[in-house]
């Protein structure tokens, strides 16, 4: 899965000459927890709310309202912004997004292609990939079987599916010591017979879930 796929394009951004009084307007306004910065078309930083509040006069300050409105419209988001920022390719994984954001503990990526800005992705556009992967909405049934880490281990479990004409929807391997946890889900809510089957083939069935 590209990133293009799960990120949204053409975000909406501000001028590094912005005053930090309009930035935290904007903020309200539009609803967001970030800003790309760009000037004449080049990505020049990012500006959250943390980087407002750190250039802010604090609750303990001794000036009035007015002083403080006047400070902060004087204040240009350039002063305010993380001018380093780390981007991602639009066509790099998903995965890679979500290891850059773990690793260097942000929870946004500017997307870029050819040296310009198309879009971002955040860690909340990688929980709803992460949803639909498992495909945790749809209707259907949700099974959690123990498979041996060898070769043919889910082919043969695709198998049982298979005999009983029932389609898998979703598949996910989670890692283990020589056993793993394979989830598979199906369009089918009446599992009783998936269950046996199972059984029968000598699998343990971990967890059943069925979304009606």
């Amino acid at each position: 899965m590209y990133i293009r796929n799960r990120m949204t394009p053409n975000p909406c951004t501000i001028p590094s000459n912005t005053t930090i009084a309009d930035a935290v307007a904007l903020f309200r306004e539009k609803g967001f927890k970030r800003f790309p910065v760009v000037d004449n078309g080049k990505l020049v930083g990012i500006l959250t709310k943390g980087d407002i509040q750190s250039v802010s006069p604090t609750k303990a300050t001794s000036l009035s309202i007015y002083e403080v409105n006047y400070f902060l419209s004087k204040i240009t988001v350039k002063k305010a912004m993380t001018k380093k920022v780390i981007t991602i390719d639009a066509d790099c994984l998903l995965e890679e997004a979500a290891v850059a954001m773990r690793e260097n503990k942000i929870s946004t990526l500017p997307v870029m292609e050819k040296g310009k800005l198309v879009g971002i992705i955040t860690e909340s556009d990688i929980f709803d990939a992460f949803i639909d992967l498992m495909g945790f909405k749809e209707k259907g049934s949700r099974i959690t079987v123990e498979v041996k880490d060898v070769p043919g281990g889910i082919a043969a479990i695709s198998e049982v599916f298979s005999s009983l004409n029932i389609n898998i929807t979703h598949i996910a391997m989670f890692a283990g010591n020589g056993i793993r946890d394979l989830v598979i889900r199906s369009s089918v809510s009446d599992i009783p017979e998936i269950e046996k089957k199972l059984n029968e083939k000598g699998y343990k069935i971990k967890h059943l879930l069925v979304n009606k």
